[in-house]
């Protein structure tokens, strides 16, 4: 079957999929639900020596070490401070939790699988090998993301040596 095929049957069996939406600044995205694990209020950060410049610090989180990384930072956004509607969403990476801050988080939603268009080339100064593609829900567009790709590959050894030198202390 190919992905074309593939495709059609999805929009005829009615699949949709499911989305946590969350705001940076005046942009609304989205992330499959299942690559969420949580999402918590915004807690201090503990910032860490040497860490990547990508990583914000790291964060308990129930006996665990959490590295945060600031969405906006990642995708060169000017910096906000935290507010009360600011939120840490928790995520695997590889074999790592990471916590990733946003802005907001609006609600889970459901869209018809028909209503996701492919990424264009460039959204909102995001690179597309985040974007899985854009979501269209009434009169609102979800730059859906994919998470595990929020880190490279270098990025992410960096980030599983910097945890083994936090762990061995």
């Amino acid at each position: 079957m190919t992905t074309m095929d593939h495709q059609a049957n999805k929009q005829l069996s009615g699949e949709v999929v499911q989305v946590v939406s969350f705001h940076l600044g005046s942009e609304e995205y989205g992330v499959d639900i299942g690559q969420v694990q949580e999402i918590i209020r915004m807690v201090e950060i503990t910032h860490v020596p040497r860490a990547p410049h990508f990583m914000e610090g790291v964060i308990n989180l129930r006996g665990q070490l959490i590295p945060i990384i600031d969405l906006r930072t990642r995708f060169g956004m000017k910096r906000a401070e935290a507010t009360k509607s600011t939120r840490i969403v928790v995520t695997e990476i590889g074999t790592k939790r990471v916590g990733i801050v946003v802005d907001s988080v609006s609600e889970v939603i459901n869209i018809p699988i028909e209503n996701v268009e492919p990424a264009p080339e460039m959204i909102a100064g995001v690179g597309t090998e985040y974007i899985q593609g854009v979501g269209k829900m009434n009169d609102r567009l979800i730059i859906m993301l994919d998470l595990t790709m929020v880190m490279s590959g270098e990025e992410k050894q960096e980030l599983a040596s910097l945890e083994e030198s936090l762990t061995a202390r």
